[in-house]
């Protein structure tokens, strides 16, 4: 852009100087004629590298997902094409799901068998609750009995040793009270071996059966879950819309759940456009200040954008994690330049995009708005410039 603005001076010098001769061309007038270029030249690029930064060094940067199946299997169908557009939830591939349909069937088989085992032990619980209950009734009426027996014993032997009484009837009370004390001890002891199996119980109360068969239950639960869930990701889905690129995965293939070995990469539609600008020149640059870029792909074509924010950082400030002190080096370390990130705008919004296309572009700032006219020019020039390819073969 520099050459056409002194080619225009030129042609402006030769009429003034040379086919009108308004000026007379001698040592002063060419030495102005020399200079004003220059300064002035010098002057508009370094306030619009202020104003209108520009960088040539623009990068189209596509999310990419590495595709590993969450199960391990043979493939047995690939329904989607390389370098095609997808859609989110589209089928990626399929692996055979016959061993995982048959796993899972296994396991819902041994639910019911489970789901018995803890009804057997409810009900075991429930068993020795009313065998606990019924001896403590029967002991309570046993006591009663033998009260009445040991007071019947002392009162006959009272008799008995006064005549008033047989010695047969106490010698009778004295039967029914050993009876009674021994079918009493009976009881008690029933009642305590219900205690003591029941006494084998978790913190809320259930039995150590029913909480080992109800964890078995749980645990067949979740594996059964588990195997519902595998069997789902038997069919892989796109994640977002995208483009499958250089597609290797064919029927037949074993895909396997090994994160450094992906099946597949996945492109996402969405892009991310960066422009990369030394430190200095970002001082007046701001989210929503308008862009413009173009690319090498797009040869004339100028792509309308926004400022979407500057990221303030480089990897000149970040020290590597290490437990040694950090070398300082011989050399300071080369200035990192600073990147803004540009979404497209307008009509350019949904326009196509080639992933790791390069070109230049320009932000304009709210500084300096009469110079941008010539940074837009500069810009459209340069454009029109990629139609040429350099190459002698």
């Amino acid at each position: 852009m520099e050459i056409i603005l002194l080619l225009i001076y030129s042609f402006f010098v030769w009429l003034i100087f040379f086919k009108y001769k308004w000026l007379p061309w001698n040592f002063t007038s060419q030495i102005i004629v020399v200079s004003l270029p220059i300064f002035a030249l010098t002057m508009v690029i370094l306030i619009l590298n202020v104003v209108a930064p520009s960088s040539s060094d623009v990068r189209v940067i596509n999310y990419v997902v590495q595709v590993v199946p969450r199960v391990t299997g043979r493939v047995i169908s690939v329904p989607v094409e390389a370098n095609r557009p997808i859609r989110k939830g589209d089928v990626l591939f399929r692996i055979d799901p016959v061993p995982f349909q048959q796993n899972l069937a296994a396991l819902e088989a041994k639910l019911p068998e489970m789901s018995a085992k803890l009804d057997s032990a409810q009900a075991y619980q429930r068993e020795l609750n009313e065998q606990l209950k019924s001896a403590r009734s029967t002991r309570d009426a046993l006591s009663s009995r033998l009260a009445l027996a040991e007071k019947r014993e002392r009162q006959t032997a009272e008799l008995a040793q006064t005549g008033a009484g047989s010695k047969f009837d106490h010698e009778q009370a004295q039967t029914e009270a050993a009876s009674l004390r021994a079918e009493y001890a009976s009881t008690a002891a029933q009642m305590a071996q219900v205690q003591q199996k029941l006494s084998a119980t978790t913190s809320d109360g259930q039995l150590s059966e029913i909480a080992q068969a109800r964890a078995a239950v749980e645990q067949l639960k979740a594996q059964i879950i588990d195997a519902r869930w595998e069997l789902d990701q038997t069919t892989v889905y796109a994640p977002a819309d995208g483009t499958v690129i250089n597609l290797q995965l064919r029927e037949g293939s074993f895909a396997a759940q090994l994160p450094l070995t992906p099946v597949m990469s996945f492109v996402e539609k969405e892009q991310i456009v960066l422009a990369m600008f030394a430190q200095n020149e970002l001082g007046n640059v701001a989210p929503g200040n308008e862009a413009e870029i173009f690319l090498k792909t797009q040869p004339n074509r100028i792509i309308k954008c926004k400022v979407d924010s500057v990221v303030w950082a480089s990897g000149t400030g970040q020290l590597p994690i290490s437990g040694m002190v950090p070398q300082t080096g011989a050399t300071p370390l080369p200035m990192g330049r600073i990147a803004v990130r540009l979404r497209p705008t307008g009509k350019d919004a949904d326009t196509f995009i080639a992933m790791g296309a390069q070109g230049s572009g320009a932000i304009y700032t709210e500084s300096g708005k009469l110079l941008h006219i010539i940074r837009r020019v500069f810009v459209r020039v340069s454009t029109k410039l990629d139609w040429l390819v350099l190459k002698l073969h």
